[in-house]
């Protein structure tokens, strides 16, 4: 068998009960709902043979400039035949000059070497059920009018524009929010993702005002199996550890530019929970 025999189709709706089980295989936690979460702000590729969807890829697009590379699956048994390497090339292909992000495994780093990605850091882990806390006074669950300025955070914090996806997330999950003189400066989000329940984003001016949020919720969620994934460069592993989520894994980000772009200004915001490992 070679790739080709092997057809590449653009991901549809009707694709996606393969693809939950092509995840299932490499014992990823998605469900359906989070594979259609993912490909309704992307433009996903699906490799066929007879009709059996063998490898998955995304390429999400976060306006003109950026975009993720994410959903990289291959069958196992079409593993080691050029399969995997063809449709990260067509996801590339349909970024265009975009800057394109990824987080990738050690085992696929030398591929994606080849491809120009050059590694930029390191995502952790971290899930459980996390240990009782009690919900900080200067949080609250956001209101209608706190929703406007969460994509404004978003996009100071990410660096680039993510409002078809922030709005996906406003009909998904339950957002808290940080205000200071009336103002919303700091927010987090929960959702049903996987086993349980996932954090992110979690975007705020400093690391005490992240940890505020995430006990927030933590304190909501009692009991709860809960997600959350995170840049090291954030310092929170050891403290997400001492809540009683343990570090189970993470990834190696990538970033692979082939055009300038203009610089962003310094944030005063950053991100310190992802969306998820697929949607940064």
């Amino acid at each position: 068998m070679t790739t080709q025999q092997i057809i590449l189709e653009e991901m549809t709706p009707g694709h996606l009960e393969g693809a939950v089980e092509l995840s299932r295989q490499v014992k990823w936690p998605h469900r359906r709902e989070d594979w259609e979460l993912v490909q309704s702000v992307s433009r996903g590729i699906v490799a066929l043979e007879e009709e059996r969807v063998v490898a998955t890829i995304m390429m999400t697009p976060y306006g003109d400039n950026a975009a993720t590379i994410n959903m990289v699956i291959v069958d196992a048994a079409m593993r080691g035949r050029g399969l995997g390497r063809k449709m990260i090339e067509e996801a590339l292909a349909k970024a265009g000059e975009r800057t394109c992000c990824l987080v990738a495994t050690r085992e696929g780093l030398p591929l994606y070497e080849k491809l120009a990605f050059v590694t930029t850091g390191e995502i952790v882990q971290h899930q459980g059920e996390a240990l009782p806390v009690s919900a900080p006074a200067r949080v609250s669950w956001a209101e209608s009018g706190d929703l406007a300025r969460l994509g404004v955070l978003d996009r100071e914090a990410f660096g680039h524009d993510r409002s078809a996806l922030m709005k996906l997330l406003r009909e998904r999950a339950k957002f808290a929010v940080i205000r200071d003189e009336g103002d919303t400066q700091a927010f987090s989000a929960i959702r049903p993702f996987g086993r349980g329940l996932v954090f992110g984003p979690v975007v705020a001016r400093n690391g005490t005002e992240a940890k505020a949020l995430i006990d927030f919720l933590l304190a909501h969620h009692q009991g709860k199996f809960v997600r959350f994934d995170t840049d090291v460069s954030t310092d929170l592993a050891e403290w997400l550890t001492g809540r009683g989520l343990a570090h189970v894994g993470g990834g190696i980000t990538m970033r692979r530019s082939i055009a300038t772009h203009k610089e962003s200004k310094p944030a005063h915001h950053r991100t310190y929970a992802l969306v998820s490992q697929a949607l940064g």
